[in-house]
């Protein structure tokens, strides 16, 4: 292969490899009489590798380090390896893709982008105009994309997203709007909040899942002071019983 039939199958420039050889990253191969360099399929598969791990974020000095360590290695086991590299490449692309189909297909405004175990428990939560039910909806998206940790918690979610009952407690959050953080209402409601919760969401809710330094305060910042101050307890509550 000749440097412009090297880089269109490998997907780089021919400048990029003349600056591979240049500092030593890529050897370079013999040329033919007619002056060309003459590429091989090993050639092809180390260009591929430069690619794949300065695509990761590599400098090309650690690019050097790894390649370094794949010496000697059959060329078969390295092209096992590029495979299976391809193969999760395209299976991510893949439902990508499904996930903007979802998007695609959705009015305006009525879907996001998450994961399926997601959207799977947003679909069970019945329509709602409360405001507190839509900010604790959109909250859960910062936890979203947690792995079979966050899937189990979600499955565990689902009966309560689904109980009517808890519409009327984030209503009665949405009246607290007003409220002075020392209302009455605050610690029944907090309470109630806190028993709507089964024993399933604290079990299923990963280990480690710790909360982000500031967080919280930037949680509390979404609300008004009474309503604030009964997610302060809900959360103190929850931390509580976790530990338990």
């Amino acid at each position: 292969m000749r440097i412009g039939e090297i880089a269109a199958l490998v997907g780089v420039t021919a400048r990029a490899i003349r600056h591979y050889h240049h500092v030593g990253l890529l050897p370079e191969p013999e040329r033919r009489p007619n002056g060309y360099r003459a590429y091989s399929v090993r050639d092809a598969v180390l260009l591929a590798r430069v690619r794949r791990l300065t695509e990761l974020g590599l400098s090309l000095d650690e690019v050097r380090d790894a390649l370094a360590d794949d010496a000697g290695r059959e060329l078969a086991d390295v092209l096992e390896e590029l495979d299976a590299d391809l193969a999760r490449q395209e299976a991510g692309i893949a439902e990508r893709r499904r996930r903007l189909a979802v998007l695609r297909a959705a009015p305006p405004g009525e879907t996001e982008p998450v994961s399926p175990a997601l959207a799977a428990l947003l679909a069970k939560a019945p329509p709602t105009a409360s405001p507190s039910a839509a900010m604790d909806r959109e909250h859960l998206t910062l936890v979203d994309g947690s792995g079979p940790g966050g899937q189990r918690l979600y499955a565990a979610l689902g009966p309560l997203a689904a109980d009517p009952a808890l519409l009327a407690l984030y209503e009665r959050l949405d009246e607290l709007a007003a409220a002075p953080a020392d209302d009455p209402r605050i610690p029944v409601l907090a309470a109630e909040l806190v028993a709507a919760v089964p024993d399933e969401v604290f079990a299923a809710v990963p280990a480690e899942g710790a909360v982000a330094a500031g967080f919280k305060e930037a949680l509390l910042a979404e609300y008004a002071p009474a309503q604030a101050e009964v997610v302060r307890r809900v959360m103190e509550a929850f931390m509580e019983r976790g530990r338990g």
